[in-house]
């Protein structure tokens, strides 16, 4: 790939571009929900994110508190490291509530996390896994020592760059990974060899690979560069190394792969390495306004109406209202 040239001294900067794809206007230019919007509202099972106070299972509680995902809080229940009322956990099917005391290696469960999302540009030669038994780094590893502790949303593999979609939330988490919630993940990638439009067309049916089956792929030729090709790929499910195995099964090599967004988050100038919390109220419009309210980023018809309602009464005792 040709490397950007230098800006002239006194040219004016490009505009930085939203790391969202922007809502679609009508015609009295009100913004409207995206297509993508709509169909995670309308065909993806969101996983029921429990109210405050309400009873959850242990992992979730755990998840939400931002100290590991429900696998790990299901291992770590296994390895004797949790007890709930002064009694050490044996199973994970176990229901806590906010008046349950909550032990994890000798400390108190901390309270949940307000939900965030964080943009990561994950370079090459990383693993995306919280320890490596190679010893390889981690990115995890790489984040700010002030960053609290987050879980990834997907993987990226260890030679594969570009956008890597952080939270601190396990419910936020689960519900993005979904192949349901149908946000498509789009890769630049450089391939040797040869393939046709038509090999590439034929994908939109979906392929099955070595027993595999992959659903529809939409991929189209960008350039070819001596014995190497830049193809554009767009998949919706994200199976292990799918577009490698895909790509593989058409007879290109590919040697570099980068992600260049998740759904509406883009990569665009991020920097390898670098990453950048994506504004909650960002985060609550590409959700839509049911999963926004579940997991607390949006308030409910209810929470309205009970704001309103103290609000109220607050100013009815300093006298600003009539009764």
């Amino acid at each position: 790939m040709a490397k950007p040239t230098n800006t002239f001294r006194g040219a004016r900067k490009p505009q930085r571009k939203p790391a969202v794809s922007p809502p679609a206007e009508t015609k009295a230019g009100r913004p409207q929900p995206s297509r993508q919007n709509a169909a995670t509202q309308s065909k993806a099972a969101a996983p029921p994110a429990d109210r405050p106070g309400e009873p959850m299972r242990i992992a979730k509680a755990m998840a939400r508190a931002g100290l590991c995902s429900r696998r790990e809080a299901e291992r770590w229940i296994a390895d004797g490291r949790v007890s709930v009322n002064g009694k050490l956990l044996k199973t994970p099917a176990c229901e806590v509530g906010p008046a349950d005391k909550v032990i994890v290696d000798g400390r108190p469960l901390p309270s949940a996390e307000p939900v965030k999302l964080w943009r990561y540009h994950k370079p090459r030669g990383v693993v995306t896994t919280h320890a490596d038994p190679q010893g390889r780094p981690t990115v995890f590893e790489k984040m700010p020592p002030e960053m609290e502790r987050v879980i990834s949303i997907g993987r990226l593999d260890f030679n594969t760059e570009g956008l890597l979609l952080l939270t601190n939330d396990g419910g936020l988490a689960r519900f993005m990974e979904l192949p349901a919630t149908g946000w498509v993940r789009r890769y630049r990638v450089r391939a040797k060899g040869r393939v046709t439009p038509q090999d590439l067309e034929n994908l939109k049916k979906g392929v099955e690979v070595e027993g595999v089956q992959y659903g529809p792929v939409e991929a189209a030729i960008d350039s070819v560069q001596g014995a190497n090709m830049w193809l554009t790929i767009a998949i919706r499910e994200g199976k292990n190394r799918e577009v490698r195995k895909i790509l593989s099964h058409l007879g290109l090599e590919v040697n570099r792969l980068i992600r260049t967004s998740f759904g509406p988050f883009q990569l665009l100038d991020l920097e390898p390495g670098s990453v950048e919390q994506v504004k909650r109220r960002v985060l609550a419009e590409q959700l839509g306004v049911k999963m926004a309210q579940e997991l607390g980023l949006a308030e409910s018809p209810d929470d309205r109406k009970a704001r309103h309602a103290r609000g109220k009464a607050a100013a009815t005792k300093r006298g600003e209202y009539d009764e």
